[in-house]
């Protein structure tokens, strides 16, 4: 009989080994506390709920993300969340629901998510961020725009790319100057996805053809959104991002996709992603949202998140210099390591006459009430 080696982890799941768990802890730090510099306090939910407060029915799309189980209290499926957002809505709607407005919360925390993908194959990963209720005026949007951007920066981030979004646009041009049949609004929105031309043609949606060409490096692409003759619809919306590019634009890159579906279900006017140099995928994402009360009412929101796990497994975090790591003899002197420590030592205690102080990583030992190099 063949006996096979049981995988220590499931897959998408993984161990931090102590180099990158400390940098993980470094950056989440950076993070927070920058967005604590803006007024964002954090809030910490639990790592599991009812599946109904994670997603709603089966058509939204949160519910494909949902790993779930059965809780052995209450009987009812429980599922872990693989976004935090919601959960930050549930407390804005419920335990603050009386807090003053606007309301500002950050959060940072694991979630899993049920799949996997090419591009991220882990299925359990940080998420950081910070939520704006009550408000999604450009102001609002401007102010959560420049957290993110100054919560990277701080955490050492450089070679940052923000790409907006207009989330509602096609709906917005589908009801005034570019009319649509009901029906035809979401193919129309597939095909600019997609950046398929000859399907936009296809559909009868002429129209929409300039969009595509409206997408790139951020002066340009907004030149091309401004040229396109909607009848003023969109003056609002052009004045909106040229104000926003001009609220980070010295500090990061700033390109534009006026049609840019994916991950943006939830958005209303306004979206962005944020891209790292040398990352493939997505590090962050955020834009306006709409929240529901249980009794019904509707209040806007503008928040992001961000991943910042690809950056850790990069590098970003590590310390480059070397720890201070003091090896202490057995019998040392109490006192003294204490004093050590609180200047900034690391110490690791022998606990036999056998420990090896450079194996066990120390580069001093303590001698005579101080610290000696080895």
């Amino acid at each position: 009989m063949t006996r096979t080696t049981p995988k220590l982890l499931p897959e998408g799941l993984r161990d931090r080994l102590p180099e990158e768990a400390e940098a993980a802890s470094r950056v989440t730090r950076a993070l927070i506390d920058a967005m604590a510099g803006h007024g964002y306090r954090r809030i910490a939910p639990p790592i599991a709920e009812f599946r109904e407060t994670l997603a709603g029915d089966a058509h939204d799309p949160a519910s494909r993300d949902l790993l779930r189980f059965t809780d052995p209290v209450s009987r009812r499926t429980l599922a872990i969340r693989p976004d935090i957002t919601r959960q930050v809505g549930r407390i804005a709607t419920s335990r603050l629901s009386s807090a003053a407005r606007p309301l500002r919360l950050s959060y940072a925390g694991q979630v899993v998510k049920l799949t996997a993908t090419t591009l991220w194959p882990d299925r359990e990963m940080m998420q950081v961020g910070a939520e704006l209720i009550g408000n999604d005026s450009l102001s609002a949007v401007t102010e959560v725009l420049t957290v993110a951007v100054d919560a990277l920066i701080a955490a050492g981030v450089t070679g940052i790319t923000v790409d907006l979004t207009l989330p509602d646009l096609v709906d917005t041009l589908a009801a005034t100057a570019f009319p649509l049949d009901a029906d035809a609004i979401e193919a129309v929105k597939a095909e600019l996805d997609a950046k398929d031309a000859g399907a936009l043609a296809g559909l009868g949606a002429q129209a929409y053809l300039p969009l595509i060409a409206a997408t790139g490096p951020f002066p340009k692409a907004l030149d091309r959104l401004r040229a396109i003759d909607a009848g003023g619809v969109l003056a609002s919306r052009i004045a909106a991002l040229e104000a926003l590019a001009a609220s980070v634009g010295d500090r990061v890159t700033v390109t534009l996709d006026p049609t840019e579906r994916h991950g943006f279900e939830y958005q209303s006017w306004i979206g962005f992603s944020i891209f790292v140099a040398g990352h493939a995928v997505t590090i962050g994402r955020g834009g306006s949202y709409a929240i529901t009360h249980p009794d019904g009412r509707i209040e806007p929101a503008v928040g992001f998140s961000l991943y910042p796990d690809p950056l850790i497994g990069a590098g970003l975090g590590v310390e480059v210099n070397e720890a201070r790591a003091l090896f202490l003899p057995i019998g040392h002197d109490v006192s003294a390591a204490a004093r050590l420590r609180s200047e900034g030592w690391v110490t690791i205690a022998a606990l036999a006459d056998s420990d090896d102080p450079q194996a066990l990583g120390c580069t001093h030992k303590l001698a005579g009430g101080a610290a000696v190099s080895l």
